[in-house]
């Protein structure tokens, strides 16, 4: 216990600008002229009724950097404290530097920093290696700050019922950015758990394949694609053997927590999960109904708002079920 890294304060930011799923169809029949999107069929198919966008000029490192700054008000600590800043996300400001440096200059701290890229779990895997390094001293006071705008890539024009099913994943998609300090605990509370696999052999099912080495400059392939049916299905598969071995080698049951963080894609395969793995719903902070999905962000999120509502006092312990495309599925276990 007295290696324990607690998270000692959280911040995260809802851009203000709300979109409908009504008017994500509009978007899509406007850019689509061949092709007639069934009206309802965003919300009915995924569950998501709103999401929130940035508005054009906010960067990922905006929604990152504000987030911080929150997460360090709320743990009585300033910029100059922090000495290791994480960014972690699937979205990006640019190729190059690493958006940690852009985070950091809007932050105004001088800390070490560096980007930590995983699909949905690049938080849980940004908050692992943090504490990795928090523990071996080479830190004093960690930031972990993610900042999704998955919105812009997002494709609008479809030609046909294909298309709009390999492009579905985007129109469930919301920006956010959340954030964490974490420093070595001086009570014995913190992260006490994690366990993470990765079927790697599923890499295809979800990607944005422009602006690497594949495609470097096609413009076609800088939005989300995805197989949304193979997804959830590896994701029903594996994910539920994954967290029971996770449980069972950290002597749980769903009963220790007071409150249990899922990634959520959409309701109906949040839904699914649930009833796989036998998580009781009403420990479950659901989010994506209003908030869509929210990458990297979704967790972190998810654990702001049970914060804020004064859901969560000391002593109680928080489940964290990360799922990502890739795919992997990353278990975190912490008590407040």
């Amino acid at each position: 216990m007295a290696d324990r890294v607690c998270l000692r304060g959280v911040g995260a930011v809802l851009p203000p600008h709300v979109r409908t799923s009504a008017e994500v169809e509009a978007l899509v029949a406007a850019a689509s002229p061949g092709y007639r999107v069934r009206p309802g069929s965003v919300e009915s198919l995924s569950g998501v009724r709103t999401r929130r966008v940035a508005a054009e000029g906010v960067q990922c490192s905006d929604l990152a950097a504000e987030a911080a700054a929150r997460a360090l008000d709320a743990a009585g600590r300033r910029p100059a404290d922090v000495d290791l800043l994480v960014f972690a996300a699937a979205s990006q400001d640019l190729l190059e530097p690493a958006t940690a440096h852009i985070v950091q200059a809007k932050l105004g701290s001088r800390a070490q920093v560096f980007d930590l890229k995983n699909a949905c779990n690049s938080f849980l895997d940004g908050v692992q290696v943090a504490e990795s390094l928090l523990r071996g001293g080479a830190a004093r006071t960690a930031v972990v700050a993610t900042g999704e705008v998955c919105s812009r890539a997002v494709a609008w024009e479809v030609r046909d019922g294909a298309e709009f099913r390999r492009g579905f994943p985007g129109y469930t998609m919301g920006d956010a950015g959340a954030a964490v300090v974490l420093e070595r605990s001086d009570d014995g509370r913190g992260i006490f758990h994690h366990h993470a696999e990765a079927l790697s052999e599923h890499w295809e099912l979800a990607t944005i394949r422009g602006g690497g080495t594949m495609h470097p400059r096609d413009h076609a392939h800088d939005y989300l694609h995805a197989d949304g049916v193979q997804l959830k299905d590896a994701f029903i598969t594996h994910g539920p053997a994954v967290l029971a071995r996770s449980m069972a080698r950290a002597g749980v049951t769903f009963a220790d927590f007071r409150r249990i963080l899922v990634h959520q894609a959409t309701l109906p395969y949040l839904d699914e999960m649930l009833a796989a793995t036998g998580m009781p719903r009403g420990l479950v902070e659901v989010t994506v109904v209003d908030h869509g999905n929210m990458a990297a962000a979704s967790l972190p999120v998810a654990y702001a708002r049970a914060v804020a509502r004064g859901d969560l006092s000391p002593g109680d312990r928080v489940l964290w079920v990360g799922l990502a495309s890739g795919i992997s599925v990353h278990v975190m276990m912490s008590d407040v």
